[in-house]
């Protein structure tokens, strides 16, 4: 089977990385995986716009519908249309691909109606829901979110993120350079980051270094029009330099798990939408596969539905100051929860398995 996904292709992306993963499993499937995108010679994706031959179209959608990456930091985001593959392309799509052979991955809960929880939101106000769930609705009967329950009724759980032991590192708990390190950009992630660092506070002293890496952190990006700067960017340098946490800049994929495995715990945070609506994130698979410990701030059945039961024992409960130093105290004891996690996410949540899943939603 040939599925061609449609994304809006920057290749450092993290639901792009999952695209190329997939492509990796097909090939030992005995399937083909191929990138909406015109060809490119350095490209590590393979990339094809001949529509023709593909079996099933997936459209890979997130909240960045309609915008795509620019070059300069104040151009970041610059508006070129349905991600970036223009209106005319998505017509051809869609007439040539028959209906039940085109599949929705709605990674960001946004085929539902206006959700405000706790200072985070899926659309501003219910028109901007409409169209939204209108432009799903005609592109697809088969509309998936990466959650194990969906809201809505037509909505089934395809969790799409998914876990590759080869992202493994050996687990070595000698002297680190960090106690604490965070990977990840602030996007309505103040408020998880902020419940870590309150319990950190009491025993600052005993965690040692503590690195913040990513974007907009350090400050709330200033071309970013309000209300959205203050809702989703919130920051304070001000709490942060007090408790001596040192910002730095967001690192490429490649670097993620690596520069995760320089401390000796990581938060896994989540922005408290996807909390509400119990999604899982490229994150979510991530983190377990570096030389840390991950300490869990969601949901405690979440956490075992996900990641098996023992994993429960990572999440930071009432008494999460005192977590924090037993892990920072044995390590070694908590590295062996760290393998059965490990073992379960390769049974449970491989590419392979996914890729098998999504064949089958395709031929249904």
């Amino acid at each position: 089977m040939r599925l061609m996904f449609v994304y809006w292709q920057p290749e450092n992306a993290g639901s792009a990385q999952d695209i190329l993963r997939y492509s990796e499993a097909a090939e030992k499937l005995g399937h083909e995986v191929v990138l909406y995108a015109p060809a490119e010679g350095q490209s590590r994706f393979h990339r094809s716009l001949d529509i023709e031959s593909a079996d099933a179209v997936i459209f890979v959608f997130e909240w960045n519908l309609y915008l795509q990456p620019g070059g300069e930091k104040k151009d970041r985001i610059v508006r070129t249309g349905l991600m970036g593959i223009g209106h005319l392309n998505v017509v051809k799509l869609v007439s040539r691909v028959p209906r039940e052979r085109r599949v929705v991955i709605d990674c960001d809960g946004m085929y539902n109606h206006p959700i405000h929880v706790g200072g985070d939101f899926n659309h501003p106000d219910a028109e901007a829901s409409r169209r939204r769930m209108d432009l799903c609705d005609s592109l697809s009967d088969k509309i998936y979110q990466p959650t194990l329950h969906p809201l809505r009724p037509n909505v089934r759980p395809f969790l799409f993120h998914a876990y590759d032991p080869a992202w493994d590192q050996p687990l070595d708990f000698g002297p680190k350079e960090y106690g604490m390190v965070y990977v990840g950009s602030n996007w309505f992630r103040w408020s998880a980051l902020h419940r870590v660092l309150r319990a950190i506070e009491p025993v600052r002293d005993r965690v040692g270094r503590i690195a913040l890496v990513g974007h907009d952190w350090g400050a709330m990006p200033w071309w970013v029009e309000s209300p959205l700067r203050e809702q989703a960017y919130y920051t304070d340098p001000a709490y942060l330099k007090e408790m001596g946490i040192e910002v730095m800049p967001a690192v490429p994929v490649e670097e993620v798990v690596p520069t995760m495995s320089r401390g000796v715990f990581n938060p896994v945070l989540i922005r408290p939408l996807f909390d509400h609506l119990r999604l899982v994130t490229c994150r979510t698979f991530e983190t377990p596969a570096a030389n840390t410990i991950p300490l869990f701030a969601q949901n405690t059945d979440y956490i075992k539905e996900i990641y098996g039961e023992r994993a429960v024992e990572l999440v930071l409960g009432e008494h999460a100051s005192e977590q924090i130093l037993d892990v920072l105290r044995q390590p070694e004891h908590y590295a062996e929860i760290i393998r059965d996690i490990r073992r379960y996410l390769a049974e449970k949540h491989s590419y392979a398995a996914r890729l098998q899943e999504l064949a089958r939603i395709v031929a249904s």
